[in-house]
């Protein structure tokens, strides 16, 4: 099945006001640049993000911050974006901030069809509140719901027609877990290639999972923070 579609634009076409969307990346890397710009024409409002973390306020999942199309984001960690910082203390954007491996285990649950799972992570703090908190030996343990989305953005760098993903070194963080835990998993490539290009022993994200793909165009790849050595003064 050819799951090819002409661009970003027609890929997100039939995403609605209030959708729920995951959003692959870690920083600025592996993000899906495209997808994210074509929300941003689009003006699809009212959207719960899911996110390891919110970009930055003038790149990634920021730029649907500026135009305020965000309702919620349930994240990880949100350091790096001065605006989204205003917009939670404001009271404009819902934030649901979860421990990293926690965020990581329920979308994973969620592409697996595990409703729930108990995790000693958050037990005795804020993150426990109105959770079942249940013993299993000597240790206390929360349940967790899992978290699957409506749609998920993924961004790989290469992948065939058949919606087959391959991702490069860091970009391989989030989106091959949540290309499983989205209805509809839309994934944009640095390189479209035929099937039987990819070697099969190399595939990440199997084409099952993956319901449109396009080939996406003038990737930044930004760096959120650029760290240098002091001159050698020596």
């Amino acid at each position: 099945m050819n799951k090819v579609v002409r661009d970003a634009d027609e890929a997100i076409g039939d995403i609605a006001d209030g959708a729920t969307i995951m959003m692959g990346g870690f920083g600025l890397c592996g993000i899906p640049e495209n997808l994210i710009k074509a929300l941003v024409r689009r003006g699809t409002k009212g959207l719960t993000v899911i996110s390891n973390n919110a970009g930055t306020s003038d790149f990634g999942i920021g730029l649907l911050l500026r135009t305020r199309q965000v309702r919620k984001m349930i994240a990880t960690y949100v350091g790096e974006n001065d605006l989204f910082e205003r917009q939670v203390l404001s009271g404009e954007l819902e934030v649901e901030l979860n421990p990293q491996g926690t965020f990581a285990e329920r979308i994973r649950a969620a592409g697996a069809g595990i409703a729930a799972f108990f995790t000693p992570t958050g037990v005795g703090t804020v993150i426990a509140e109105a959770k079942e908190v249940r013993a299993f030996g000597s240790r206390r343990y929360v349940l967790e719901p899992a978290l699957g989305a409506d749609f998920a953005f993924v961004k790989a760098q290469r992948g065939d027609r058949l919606g087959n993903l391959v991702y490069r070194r860091t970009a391989r963080n989030f989106n091959p877990v949540m290309a499983t835990a989205g209805r509809v998993t839309i994934a944009e490539v640095e390189e479209l290639v035929e099937p039987g290009a990819l070697d099969p022993d190399l595939v990440h994200t199997p084409g099952v999972f993956v319901t449109r793909i396009l080939q996406g165009k003038d990737y930044e790849k930004r760096i959120e923070q650029r760290t240098h050595r002091p001159a050698d003064r020596g």
